[in-house]
């Protein structure tokens, strides 16, 4: 382990978020409110980010395990610091429930333990949204865009936090690959707000729901979310960027420079497309008599589905008044998640593509022991380490989910909300059902059980492995053979 490139790394990380708050700090500035809980926090991050990261260690590898270590700690470290500004405000007094809020929003998955959104401050509410925008994409991934920090090894940064069976770069250099893909999530971003703003949204509002669109999070500065605006035009709107936001982000580079085959040809995007146009149908038909027109019930079965699939957790309509049948089809939505390489979470569409065609060549081994069965995905054989990888993420995935599932019922809140709390937070979709649906919130849950929840949180956004092995003993044992450490990761 390098530790002093892990702490230059984390107090660059700490610089960027101070940064970072000098955006809600301006937002009191505008609404005469408090400068206070910002720039008290904007100091002691400035601070210890300049005492890490003010010098260059000596030696600047990084590898796999120093990778997933920063990675790991930069999120937690991001968390505890973000919480502050809701403390000091006095908008969210306990610590606790403010980190579980800040890593709800830092993780995009959009759960709250707020009763009402609206009372809330003008910044903390664009601070609150705005941790979306800045996790979405990733907290390195975002680093790495605006500063040079590692001699090459950042890759082992990006591969612990983007989602997705693999990662790989879409230039040579990936500080390039980093800047590229923050140009395209800006763009669309700034889209997305100019077509809120010209149906009649306010620009602080269209700012809000627009960095919960394009982090996937879900956080709304409405205590109805979008459905407090009554609106066909934002539901379409925010529905279609929802969607746009769950598709894997090296589409919009090939489309960019018009490799336009790579992305008609694209296996994920098609099984992404198909699994929401007929879960649409489905529940379209299923709830069509609870609003006695069609447009409307495919509006609201539209949105819901671009929501959940895509893991954002906006709500147009109360879901969970909804048919026994199409609450169970959001429930599978939960798990299945968007496309790897987007903002959303979930277990992801490539990944289930990888482990059902896996079983298939099983059952052609079976049947035919002699045949040569590949796993193919885009056409291409999927390798062995990625097949591999795919099963072992999904075995540990349950492991995590039912080891969380049993300590989490240990607080009696019913087998709906503890099952559908856990799905929420793990797969980083925000409202379950019942106590925690769309109308809810998980105030009632104990501390105890939302720090359990902001770790879930956690290992759902960096897909498990960094928030795990950051516990293991043996990933800390200092290594005194650089070389040996190089060949080992």
């Amino acid at each position: 382990m390098n530790y002093r490139m892990i702490g230059y790394v984390i107090g660059r990380i700490l610089l960027v978020e101070a940064v970072l708050m000098a955006l809600p700090l301006l937002t009191a500035g505008i609404y005469r409110e408090s400068l206070m809980p910002f720039l008290v926090p904007m100091l002691l991050l400035a601070g210890i980010g300049l005492l890490l990261g003010g010098k260059k260690p000596g030696q600047m590898s990084l590898y796999a395990r120093d990778g997933l270590a920063v990675v790991s700690l930069a999120w937690i470290f991001m968390s505890l610091f973000g919480a502050l500004p809701f403390v000091l405000s006095g908008d969210i007094p306990n610590f606790i429930d403010a980190f579980f809020e800040t890593v709800s929003g830092f993780t995009t998955t959009g759960s709250t333990i707020l009763t009402a959104v609206e009372p809330l401050r003008r910044s903390c509410l664009f601070w609150r949204s705005f941790t979306h925008w800045v996790g979405g994409m990733g907290v390195l991934v975002f680093v790495m865009a605006v500063l040079p920090m590692t001699d090459g090894h950042g890759m082992h940064l990006m591969r612990a936090e983007v989602p997705g069976p693999t990662v790989g770069k879409l230039v040579s250099r990936l500080g390039d690959t980093a800047k590229i893909l923050y140009g395209i999530y800006l763009a669309m971003t700034a889209l997305e707000t100019v077509l809120l703003l010209a149906g009649g949204m306010s620009l602080f509002d269209a700012c809000i729901h627009a960095f919960g669109t394009a982090g996937t999070g879900g956080f709304s500065c409405r205590d109805f979310s979008v459905g407090a605006y009554q609106s066909p035009y934002f539901d379409v709107v925010i529905s279609v960027f929802m969607l746009l936001f769950g598709v894997n982000f090296n589409l919009y580079y090939f489309l960019l420079i018009r490799r336009f085959r790579e992305v008609f040809h694209s296996e994920e995007l098609r099984v992404y497309l198909l699994v929401v146009a007929a879960a649409v149908a489905a529940i379209t038909a299923d709830i069509w008599h609870m609003y006695g027109s069609v447009w409307t019930s495919l509006r609201h079965a539209f949105f819901q589905v671009s929501s959940i699939i895509t893991t954002t957790g906006y709500g147009t309509v109360d879901f969970d008044l909804w048919p026994t049948f199409s609450k169970s089809i959001l429930v599978v939505l939960m798990f299945v998640g968007a496309c790897a390489g987007s903002t959303g979470g979930g277990i992801k569409i490539s990944r289930i593509l990888i482990l059902l065609k896996a079983a298939v060549s099983e059952m052609k081994k079976m049947l035919h022991p002699n045949a040569v069965a590949t796993t193919r995905l885009e056409g291409k054989p999927v390798s062995e380490k990625t097949l591999r990888g795919a099963h072992i993420y999904f075995t540990v995935y349950m492991a995590v989910f039912v080891a969380s599932f049993l300590l989490l019922s240990l607080e009696q809140r019913g087998l709906v909300t503890t099952f559908t709390a856990l799905a929420a937070c793990i797969n980083n979709i925000g409202p379950g059902l019942e106590m925690v649906g769309p109308m809810g919130n998980f105030s009632a849950f104990s501390p105890a059980s939302k720090l359990l929840l902001s770790f879930d949180m956690l290992v759902g956004r960096l897909e498990i492995f960094p928030m795990l092995l950051l516990f293991a003993p043996s990933n800390w044992k200092r290594r005194t053979n650089i070389r040996r450490a190089s060949r080992l990761d």
